[in-house]
């Protein structure tokens, strides 16, 4: 669900803008433009091998913040975390890069998004 939805906003946002010059400009977009007018908040932190693999972190998820009041949610946080990994999937495909998105929660509420670009 979270990947048709992705798309789908994807769509809408990138109609008024200029095209992409590589796929770290895409995922610059994604980390600010996307997340922003997704979340209400830009990716706190950006990481790249420059090998196809991103890091984005977000210090304050806002999926997360209601269940961070203590340890015991830290297990079923990954779960809460697909629909979001669909939502980058959907989006950066529609923008014609094919991905793997994985999430993961180390600490509550913030989490890390592991985009890894397969090419094709």
């Amino acid at each position: 669900m979270g990947f048709r939805v992705g798309q789908g906003l994807i769509e809408r946002f990138t109609k008024d803008t200029a095209r992409f010059k590589d796929e770290l400009d895409i995922m610059k977009f994604i980390c600010k433009d996307f997340w922003t007018t997704v979340f209400k908040k830009q990716i706190d932190n950006l990481r790249t091998n420059h090998q196809g693999i991103y890091v984005l972190q977000d210090n304050k998820f806002r999926l997360l913040t209601q269940m961070s009041s203590g340890k015991q949610y830290l297990e079923y946080a990954p779960k809460y975390l697909a629909f979001t990994c669909g939502l980058i999937r959907g989006g950066l495909s529609n923008l014609g890069i094919k991905s793997i998105v994985t999430a993961e929660v180390s600490a509550m509420p913030a989490c890390k998004f592991q985009v890894m670009i397969q090419k094709m």
